[in-house]
């Protein structure tokens, strides 16, 4: 016979009510009690039934998470840590890729509102889309990630700036002054990377020139390729870059091969920073100097918002800014 929460109240001699406020994680629960139930929630091998708790609470207690591409590592590790952290507090998360598409994005979150999702959350593709655009007249709320919209409500992402600053005055400070930029067309990353790269070539006293920048869309799909393609531009540039800060670390990845194929010499001839600081990036035949904007804990900051979007109807606006840090490895530092 399966085990109901009142046989766990039961055992402990605790109300239903108790129980259930530590099942749904209620703040007003003290530390004791809460590692009592758990333990014997545990012991007992109790799965609570999502369908009765949902039809008594009106929620689903499911999140909703659209991304452009799953492939992506960085969206891929992002899912990971949303997913774990939701898990903690008895939720569930669905995923959906929009393939960088929009009307496929529109597809995957109709489908996700059917659901009866309590929360959606977006790294959108569309440039410019307010929320009515994306969830109509559902109430749901609407979390974006990574993708920062002007009239967006919930945010949390890296301060791209921030990044494109960061990686461009390193470069700088290791004697090169002509600097290039592989970026994205468009989204809000793309857009505040390529700012903080030419804020600090302005701040350094160095020439911003246009046909160092090449800029490519679909970057998280294709990062390697085009990062290849659009190498091979900037490579036929008189003179020549030598360095290039790339929009992630795909794109810095298919780059550094065309340079080698050239038969130039990194960081020596060419030296190279991504974004993104991708988990083998220190293992690649020329280790890769990247960005790193924590997308473990931006997954858990994004989870917990959610959570609190779930459960607090009327929240006030937020925006969470995670600030990058750089990892300097051979492919721009030779010392």
């Amino acid at each position: 016979m399966a085990v109901r929460l009142k046989d766990i109240a039961q055992d402990l001699g605790l109300s239903t009510v108790t129980v259930s406020k530590v099942l749904r994680n209620n703040p007003d629960i003290s530390d004791r009690t809460r590692a009592l139930v758990l333990k014997r929630m545990q012991e007992l091998n109790y799965r609570p039934n999502m369908l009765a708790r949902g039809l008594a609470s009106g929620k689903s207690f499911t999140v909703g998470l659209v991304v452009p591409d799953l492939v992506h590592p960085f969206f891929g590790e992002l899912a990971k840590s949303l997913g774990g952290t939701l898990r903690e507090s008895g939720r569930a998360l669905i995923i959906a890729s929009s393939e960088e598409d929009p009307e496929i994005e529109q597809q995957e979150i109709r489908t996700l509102l059917t659901r009866g999702i309590d929360v959606l959350i977006v790294a959108s593709c569309q440039p410019h889309p307010s929320q009515e655009d994306l969830t109509g007249d559902a109430a749901t709320p609407i979390l974006f990630v990574d993708r920062n919209l002007p009239l967006s409500t919930y945010f949390v992402g890296t301060d791209d700036v921030m990044a494109g600053k960061m990686a461009t005055a390193h470069l700088i400070e290791t004697g090169k002054r002509r600097i290039a930029h592989l970026g994205g067309q468009e989204t809000s990353p793309s857009l505040g990377r390529l700012e903080g790269y030419r804020a600090a070539l302005v701040e350094a006293g160095l020439e911003v020139r246009e046909d160092y920048v090449v800029t490519r869309a679909r970057f998280e799909e294709a990062g390697d390729s085009a990062g290849y393609q659009a190498m091979q531009e900037l490579l036929a540039r008189e003179p020549r870059p030598d360095a290039v800060f790339c929009y992630n670390d795909l794109s810095a990845i298919g780059a550094m091969k065309a340079a080698l194929e050239a038969g130039l010499r990194i960081p020596g001839d060419i030296a190279f920073v991504g974004c993104g600081n991708l988990r083998y990036a220190e293992y690649l035949k020329v280790p890769l100097s990247s960005i790193d904007h924590s997308t473990q804990h931006m997954g858990e900051i994004a989870a917990k918002l959610a959570i609190e979007l779930a459960t607090t109807p009327g929240l006030a606006a937020r925006s969470v800014l995670l600030e990058p840090t750089l990892v300097v490895r051979q492919s721009s530092f030779a010392g």
